[in-house]
């Protein structure tokens, strides 16, 4: 059977490619798009790809209104993009391995999803992710019950039937072990009996949803167990583990300190430390003993900050300071301090010993227009780069405004066809507030120069493939920072090589960043956006 959903998957890469890459100039007709999305609905229902079996259906019922049409590109492009995206992400499909490395999103809740149907999966994460809420899949039922632990997401939705270990027996488990902390529990399965239901119930679910889903009532549902989450973590203001404050209480004071600001122009800074390599702790020793080191260093916050500061813990390994009437050089002291005392804490463990430092990101509040969402997500800008510059430092990050209307030529170079219709549909959906972007997409290295693409004025950022036919990304980086604007470039390097030899070199050639496929396009999309602020 994965054969036959493996060839499915080539034969609409293939056709993508034939649209956008042999006939770019082309309108195409809407029998030739009827006849596709045909296709693709009869045979994937045939081959258990249910994900794709809906989305294809929704693509037809569209279909219908645009009778007759001749496709534009880029309106065929946008009415694909789902089903281009659910190819790449199928294609690519990896465990998630969540990582905090994006920009904080304020109350955003996260939600863990447990399904061995990977079409399924990813469609269910699709909607989820639309609706603004975070998104970690897995179809390993250990990893999935590790990063449960982990990262405490707000709500998990489980499917009974698993492959290893069914559905019962991983509630069961987390039940046991759960810390007391209340995480709706969402069961979704094809087996709709009466014993399945009880069961469900019985081993800890909060809700029981049959497959197939109706994704409408889906949401409405989940979003009903989030409401409750947010209502019981309101009712309490201490974390429990570490007995400092929670993100809750977080939110009122900030929002008490903004209003003095307005009301005087009393400035303040605020400070998120994340303790460095936190899962490597967690993995090496256990989780019990990353409990540890996570109630020694809200003790030691404790202990260290001024009688005026407020240590809050904000999720996971992640900690908020807040500094009033303090500006960013005095709180970036003070945590300086901080880090040297903590990073020399000895801690010891199954006959072993071992120190942890931090990472921190601060910024000071001096404009009545931000937020308390706008100024958490300079602080973790700020804390992005200490992470990027080794971890166990303190960066500083008070940014001037853009300059108005600059123009940013951006050029994406890939081979694969489906990579290049997903970045550029990216790219035109990133706010880059008074950034223009010029967006060009090209399949390999010669056809980038025969356009004489960099001779265009202004700043230029590339996301180059590094492994192409023609000319290899590495060979295209080196002759685009041999021109004459090279300071005025910035490449993104999109590698499958994963040996620090390969990165090194594309580092040394003069690449700013570079991202390991297969990616998330969710965080791919945070680091473009990162970087393109970075260049103005």
């Amino acid at each position: 059977m994965e054969k036959y959903q493996h060839l499915l998957f080539e034969k609409i890469k293939q056709q993508i490619s034939s649209w956008f890459d042999d006939r770019p100039d082309e309108l195409v007709d809407h029998a030739e798009v009827y006849q596709f999305l045909h296709s693709i609905k009869g045979t994937s229902g045939t081959i258990h790809l249910g994900g794709l079996l809906f989305v294809s259906s929704k693509l037809l019922d569209r279909l219908e209104a645009n009778e007759g049409l001749k496709w534009q590109k880029d309106d065929l492009r946008e009415f694909l993009f789902e089903l281009i995206s659910l190819s790449y992400e199928y294609e690519h499909f990896k465990e998630s391995d969540y990582k905090k490395n994006e920009p904080c999103c304020g109350d955003v809740p996260l939600i863990q999803i447990i399904d061995d149907d990977v079409t399924m999966l990813i469609l269910l994460k699709e909607a989820l992710e639309d609706k603004g809420w975070m998104v970690m899949t897995n179809t390993e039922p250990d990893k999935a019950v590790s990063l449960y632990y982990d990262l405490q997401p707000d709500c998990l939705v489980i499917d009974v039937d698993l492959p290893s270990k069914n559905g019962f027996q991983l509630l069961e488990s987390i039940q046991l072990h759960n810390h007391k902390q209340f995480i709706p529990k969402v069961v979704i399965s094809s087996q709709i009996d009466r014993i399945t239901r009880m069961n469900a119930y019985e081993m800890g679910a909060d809700d029981f949803i049959e497959k197939p889903i109706d994704m409408e009532e889906f949401l409405v549902r989940i979003n009903r167990q989030l409401q409750r989450k947010q209502i019981f973590d309101q009712s309490v203001l201490i974390d429990e583990l570490t007995q400092v404050y929670n993100r809750r209480f977080l939110s009122d004071q900030m929002e008490r300190y903004l209003k003095d600001f307005e009301r005087t122009g009393t400035s303040f800074s605020v400070g998120i430390l994340d303790l460095d390599y936190f899962k490597k702790i967690n993995d090496t020793y256990g989780h019990l003993t990353g409990d540890k080191v996570l109630e020694a260093f809200a003790l030691f916050l404790k202990e260290q900050t001024r009688s005026t500061d407020i240590v809050f813990r904000y999720g996971g390994e992640e900690f908020v300071v807040l500094f009033p009437r303090t500006n960013d050089q005095e709180a970036a002291e003070v945590a300086k301090r901080i880090l040297e005392g903590f990073s020399k804490v000895e801690f010891k463990e199954q006959g072993q010993s071992f120190h942890v430092s931090f990472s921190a990101g601060i910024y000071m509040a001096n404009n009545s227009t931000e937020g308390s969402l706008d100024i958490l997500k300079k602080a973790d800008q700020a804390l992005y780069e200490a992470k990027e510059k080794g971890r166990a430092c303190v960066e500083s990050a008070n940014e001037a405004m853009l300059p108005a209307n600059k123009i940013l030529n951006v050029s994406v170079i890939d081979d694969d066809a489906i990579i290049r219709t997903l970045l550029v549909r990216v790219l035109q959906n990133i706010d880059t507030d008074k950034v223009l972007l010029n967006i060009e997409s090209y399949e390999n290295g010669e056809k980038f120069f025969e356009a004489a693409r960099l001779e265009e004025e202004g700043k230029h950022f590339l996301i180059l493939d590094g492994v192409m036919p023609v000319m290899d990304g590495i060979e295209v980086l080196g002759k685009v920072k041999s021109a004459e604007n090279a300071s005025q470039v910035n490449v993104l390097m999109l590698t499958g090589r994963k040996t620090e030899y390969d990165i090194a070199r594309a580092l040394k050639l003069g690449a700013d960043d570079y991202v390991t496929k297969p990616f998330s396009i969710t965080e791919l999309q945070a680091r473009i956006q990162r970087l393109i602020q970075r260049m103005f």
